[in-house]
């Protein structure tokens, strides 16, 4: 793993934010209807790439929505998370979370050049990259096995949640229509991509370039760790502040995941890294 020079890359991708962010602004009402369960799947994808069009998703995005196909086991994972409901002892211990800091210090040794590289350009430790590595795909092992845009279709299509995956959707369509993934990409059961995990709305807007090889790949670790600093040095991370309960950085450890005890794990992992 080798630092790169992520600031060529800041640019386009910031643009490329202000102009989704000018999209979400000026939404069209929603004609699309949500249900609880499969039935009405197709005819919700026909509604739904109308607004899709008019919020700028080109061809290659439509037809990768117009290709999905409802996903059970998505249903299944959202509505059957346990884990998040564990006390904090009971977490730490179901996720590895000794593991998760003694693999991750060896790794920041190994590559000290390189987290430090991410620390001097966004202001986020290496720990806290680590940690949330670790967590999420145990450092890469893990990246999923759920088609990405058929999950995240799924979970938009469902009533429980759906204004809140709406976003991710869209972002998912127009990854697709940039190049950075394809109608068959494979991530997480919510739709998630990448070493960190990155929720597809958050990586089309937030993702970066971190090994200067002229594009985006989240399944490259050095741009998935450069894009995390990125997402949580926008999301209002200040360089040199704490992260531990009650510090400055610990509130924007929910803009990654609003679980407080993951929230818990992740502060205490990290501490464990750096220290």
């Amino acid at each position: 793993m080798t630092a790169a020079p992520f600031f060529r890359a800041l640019s386009l991708r910031l643009s490329a934010a202000a102009l989704m962010g000018l999209c979400l602004a000026a939404l069209p009402i929603h004609a699309a209807t949500c249900s609880d369960t499969s039935a009405g799947y197709d005819a919700w994808k026909a509604d739904f790439a109308a607004e899709a069009a008019a919020e700028g998703v080109g061809a290659a995005g439509l037809n990768a929505l117009a290709g999905t196909s409802y996903s059970k086991s998505t249903i299944s994972a959202d509505r059957n998370q346990k884990s998040f409901k564990y006390p904090l002892d009971q977490f730490l211990q179901v996720r590895g979370a000794n593991d998760i800091a003694s693999i991750g210090k060896a790794r920041r040794e190994k590559n000290k050049e390189f987290y430090d590289s991410l620390e001097q350009a966004f202001g986020v430790p290496a720990g806290i990259l680590i940690a949330i590595h670790g967590m999420e795909t145990g450092f890469g092992n893990f990246m999923g096995d759920s088609n990405i845009v058929s999950a995240i279709a799924t979970l938009t299509f469902d009533c429980r949640r759906s204004d809140f995956f709406r976003p991710h959707l869209i972002g998912a369509l127009k990854l697709v229509d940039q190049g950075t993934i394809d109608a068959g990409s494979i991530g997480a059961k919510h739709g998630e991509l990448g070493h960190t995990q990155f929720l597809p709305g958050n990586a089309f807007e937030y993702g970066i370039d971190g090994n200067g090889d002229g594009k985006i790949d989240l399944n490259n670790a050095v741009d998935a760790l450069a894009s995390t600093a990125n997402y949580l040095r926008a999301k209002g991370w200040q360089a040199g502040a704490g992260y531990g309960e009650g510090q400055p950085n610990f509130r924007v450890l929910n803009e990654w995941n609003a679980a407080t005890v993951y929230q818990q794990a992740i502060a205490l992992i990290a501490a464990k890294i750096d220290g």
